[in-house]
């Protein structure tokens, strides 16, 4: 059996939490660019949803967030009478895109983004979707964007940048002729991104990281919490971070086969219990794609319940 090791002097990431999220209040970033955190705090949303409004005489607004009807009076009172052109969503979870809807209920304007909630791959015989209550599955678009598209509007121009892995149709969004990219939930200060099989896919993840990691930009406006500076970095040491993990998974992994939660009682030792179950299905993103690699097996099946381990010498790859 290989024998795997944790990389030397491998730590847990450190995040900014620094953030006051002025709930209710268009807080101006820079010139023609508003943030507006609507009031859903939460384990997994921390201050709230960003939502950005791009543009001065007309406006594109970004993320309208949850359905709550004071997020979205508070847009359009931050409007304070400017057309608000279009709709911009990156991704379909609940706290992103169901707004979206709402506003353009009240000033018609269309809804431009990302393609409907999918999953990144189709369910196992047997398997639930953990994150099935937090999708939009009533969401579409008037006009869907692809990667490397352009948005034109009057208040600024876009670049959609296909990113998947916390969704299968997550976009960020790049503001041309500035450093800025709204980089959603794919990379924020504050944490690490949920990717949860089936409806994300850490391969895809990581592949996002990789594409970001061969742009321009250095300052990331996320989807909750304050922005990312010198983001190059920032974006090197989240890679290094899913790595470390990955190592440590399969280091664990060297001592005998484990379940997911045995696997998070050691490597989230100090981490609130009550996000445990969180963190069970980043692990279960790891160990997908472990096994797809085969460097994991899984009996009986590649499931959350299941028991894995590393691969017998010249046994098959995979189990399961």
């Amino acid at each position: 059996m290989t024998q795997y090791l944790e990389p030397p002097g491998w730590k847990i990431m450190k995040h900014d939490r620094n953030f006051e999220p002025n709930h209710g209040v268009a807080v101006e970033i820079v010139p023609g660019l508003r943030r507006l955190t609507a009031e859903n705090t939460g384990p997994f949303t921390f201050s709230g949803t960003n939502t950005y409004l791009v543009g001065t005489d007309r406006l594109t607004v970004v993320d309208p967030g949850p359905l709550l009807e004071e997020h979205v009076d508070a847009i359009l009172k931050a409007a304070e009478g400017a057309a608000i052109e279009s709709i911009l969503v990156s991704h379909t979870h609940m706290d992103h895109s169901p707004a979206a809807r709402l506003l353009k209920a009240k000033t018609g304007a269309p809804i431009v983004g990302c393609g409907v909630h999918r999953a990144a791959r189709s369910l196992l015989a047997d398997e639930l979707n953990p994150l099935d209550a937090s999708s939009d599955k009533d969401y579409a678009a008037d006009r869907e964007l692809r990667d490397g598209e352009i948005l034109e509007t009057a208040g600024a121009t876009f670049e959609a940048i296909a990113t998947p892995g916390h969704t299968a149709n997550h976009l960020c969004f790049a503001l041309q002729g500035t450093d800025i990219l709204l980089s959603a939930d794919h990379v924020m200060a504050w944490s690490t991104s949920i990717v949860a099989p089936p409806d994300g896919s850490m391969r895809d993840y990581m592949a996002s990281l990789d594409k970001l990691l061969q742009r321009p930009e250095q300052t990331y406006l996320p989807g909750h919490g304050g922005p990312v500076q010198d983001a190059k970095t920032y974006v090197s040491d989240l890679k290094r971070h899913r790595l470390g993990r990955e190592a440590s998974i399969l280091a664990q992994l060297g001592k005998g086969p484990l379940t997911i939660p045995e696997i998070v009682a050691v490597l989230y030792a100090q981490v609130d219990p009550a996000l445990h179950p969180a963190a069970g299905l980043s692990v279960f993103a790891h160990l997908e794609d472990l096994s797809e690699r085969g460097l994991v097996t899984a009996s009986p099946d590649l499931l959350l319940t299941a028991r894995f381990g590393l691969p017998e010498p010249g046994g098959p790859e995979t189990a399961g």
